[in-house]
């Protein structure tokens, strides 16, 4: 299935590296498991945010994908994309930008003209895919403008109005700031995990170094050695003992110093679920956990 992986390191900024797939070979040619893209998204000194996509089409394609990403920032995210809905191309990469935000999303939502004629010409005015995810980040980002900028709050009113009116699978998401970060898991179909780490890790003295189950994503972070940090992921990626389930429905802040606070936004089940058989064959193999 698609991997979320998130870091917070603010206020201060943290070297980290990034190897979103292994190195390509024959047999990861012939997977049908093959990832479709992966992106990394980071802030920059001044706070912009950078993105990375690749949409992963050929064997060159993954080998470009496959090369090390090295940033320095106080927030990342990256993601490993199976095509669920919309071909494979930069634009249906994640993860998105916009308004200086970052959004990577991991589920399936149908009744995309429904949420399109939601958005109205001015909210699909800037959407350049097809993808569920993009119009999904839409929403929350014109919720969060109709909130005076809280985020919390345009979240909550756009997921809840998913939730209410179209047919889903999951939403599990992730939106980054270069200051806050917020996660989402909703509702008990896709799995995502939180660890707060603190600095050098559980034994005090070590950089991080998470890897996925399946290789897909990496990341190293030396800096966290003396600083801590708050992660979000798909699964937990190392043997640390602090890893949770967030439950469904829950949304997770980790707020400008580290603190983390959470609510369940969304406690009653989706007015429309979909269950791994409703879904078409693409958007079905995309929700597989590998």
């Amino acid at each position: 299935m698609c991997r979320l992986f998130g870091l917070i390191s603010a206020p201060r900024a943290t070297r980290a590296t990034f190897w979103l797939l292994d190195a390509p070979d024959s047999l990861d040619e012939q997977s049908r498991q093959n990832p479709d893209g992966t992106g990394l998204g980071y802030f920059d000194s001044r706070g912009q945010p950078e993105v990375f996509r690749q949409p992963i089409a050929a064997w060159q394609d993954r080998q470009f994908a496959a090369q090390a990403r090295h940033a320095r920032s106080t927030a990342f995210v990256a993601h490993v994309r199976h095509a669920s809905t919309g071909e494979i191309a930069v634009p249906n990469t994640h993860p998105f930008e916009r308004s200086g935000r970052l959004f990577a999303h991991n589920g399936v939502i149908e009744g995309l003209d429904v949420l399109e004629r939601h958005l109205g010409a001015a909210g699909m005015a800037d959407i350049g895919g097809a993808t569920d995810s993009e119009r999904l980040f839409a929403l929350v980002d014109r919720e969060i403008d109709n909130a005076g900028g809280d985020v919390t709050r345009g979240i909550t009113t756009a997921v809840r109005w998913v939730a209410g009116a179209l047919p889903l699978y999951s939403i599990n998401l992730l939106l980054a700031t270069a200051t806050d970060l917020w996660a989402l898991r909703y509702p008990d179909t896709n799995r995502l995990y939180l660890l707060r780490r603190p600095a050098g890790g559980q034994h005090g003295d070590r950089a991080l170094h998470h890897a996925d189950a399946t290789g897909a994503t990496r990341v190293h972070a030396p800096d966290l050695t003396v600083a801590p940090a708050v992660v979000v992921a798909s699964e937990p990626m190392d043997e640390h003992p602090g890893w949770r389930a967030l439950a469904s429905g829950e949304l997770l802040h980790v707020g400008a110093h580290g603190e983390v606070t959470s609510t369940i936004v969304l406690p009653d089940p989706p007015a429309h679920p979909l269950a791994l058989t409703d879904l078409r064959p693409a958007a079905a193999a995309s929700q597989h956990t590998l």
